[in-house]
């Protein structure tokens, strides 16, 4: 039965079942899930960060909506697309303002997007659309991948030929240099929607981000934000983060979301990290040639990416990940989430124990 249905299924509804029983309402994180939208998304369909006065981002709408659509959660798609395309799509192309704040008049100041929150955004709608067999979705997420591509992608300033990938579409770009942030690339996504809505060069930006995390990754922990200059990878100017840190702890995640548990970016993360289980904190921001730690967290979330990373990167069975919890702020609990997921989908040998 189940094969003749596999076998049935259109490619779009086959790419939407990546994750085939993370929708069923026995799956054991769906408790998970069903916590995370209480701590996080309002009745509108807003997803709220708390620690930074309440606001709203692109990017916790595209978590929430990935997040949502990994579950099958329809009342939680319907709701963030609503909010979202009432509060946020305000631009002139298909990407999203990256910020909404409450006690702004008007909410949104800047117009500008974030690229990181609009793949994610795409990869929910496409996700949802094949599922649900609407269209609408997937081309929705068409749009936003065409305006990725034609707004936030730049050759390098060496004359490789090699397309990078910007934060946003205004502001990151100068004669001299590209001002990139590594933790804004999710092979993974970005290979599905290449092949769910037709944008090929999503899948190749997608390489050429792996290829730099890779490089940065071979020469200590990969930093929160760099530069690209004709002479290849510099220090960020002096007003971007100079560390390794809650920008950074992204792009082990995603290299585990994505499959890739032999990146050394999950490699040396594990090994930063390493008294992460003998202690009640994690380390999360440190410099990232030397590895000093410069401050850790309790929260949970940080510590279920460090304990993931620590199995993935061994031939051991079984991981330190902890329970979820609704004792974390929107940041670390949307890590979390994310780590389950990526445990559940691509490292099942490091099943919580």
């Amino acid at each position: 039965m189940a094969a003749s249905v596999a076998l049935s299924a259109t490619p779009l509804q086959a790419r939407a079942q990546t994750t085939p029983d993370l929708f069923l309402p026995e799956h054991p994180l769906q408790q998970s899930w069903q916590l995370w939208k209480k701590l996080c998304l309002s009745a509108d369909g807003r997803v709220i960060d708390g620690f930074q006065n309440s606001a709203s981002h692109s990017e916790g709408q595209g978590y929430g909506l990935t997040l949502a659509a990994i579950f099958d959660d329809r009342a939680a798609i319907d709701l963030i697309i609503g909010w979202s395309d009432n509060n946020l799509a305000v631009r002139d192309d298909a990407l999203m303002a990256w910020r909404w704040q409450p006690d702004s008049d008007p909410p949104i100041q800047d117009r500008n997007n974030a690229t990181d929150g609009d793949l994610f955004y795409a990869w929910g709608l496409a996700m949802a659309g094949a599922r649900q067999e609407r269209p609408d979705l997937t081309d929705r997420a068409r749009q936003i991948c065409n305006d990725i591509v034609r707004l936030c992608s730049v050759p390098h300033p060496d004359g490789s030929g090699k397309i990078m990938m910007l934060p946003a579409a205004m502001g990151f770009r100068t004669a001299e240099q590209l001002v990139i942030n590594p933790s804004y690339y999710m092979p993974l996504a970005m290979r599905e929607l290449a092949r769910m809505t037709g944008v090929a060069q999503l899948d190749s930006m997608a390489d050429t981000g792996v290829e730099l995390i890779n490089g940065l990754a071979k020469d200590g922990l990969v930093p929160d934000w760099i530069a690209l200059t004709a002479k290849g990878v510099e220090a960020p100017p002096a007003n971007f983060s100079q560390n390794s840190g809650y920008e950074a702890i992204r792009v082990p995640l995603i290299a585990m979301w994505s499959g890739d548990g032999r990146s050394p970016a999950v490699a040396n993360f594990a090994l930063a990290t390493l008294d992460s289980a003998k202690t009640d904190s994690t380390p999360v921001v440190f410099d990232p040639r030397t590895r000093e730690v410069r401050d850790r967290s309790s929260h949970a979330g940080y510590a279920a990416v460090a304990a993931l990373c620590a199995c993935a990167a061994s031939k051991g069975v079984g991981s330190a990940m902890p329970r979820f919890t609704t004792e974390q702020p929107y940041y670390p609990a949307t890590l979390h989430m994310m780590a389950l997921v990526a445990q559940a989908t691509q490292f099942p040998k490091c099943v919580p124990i």
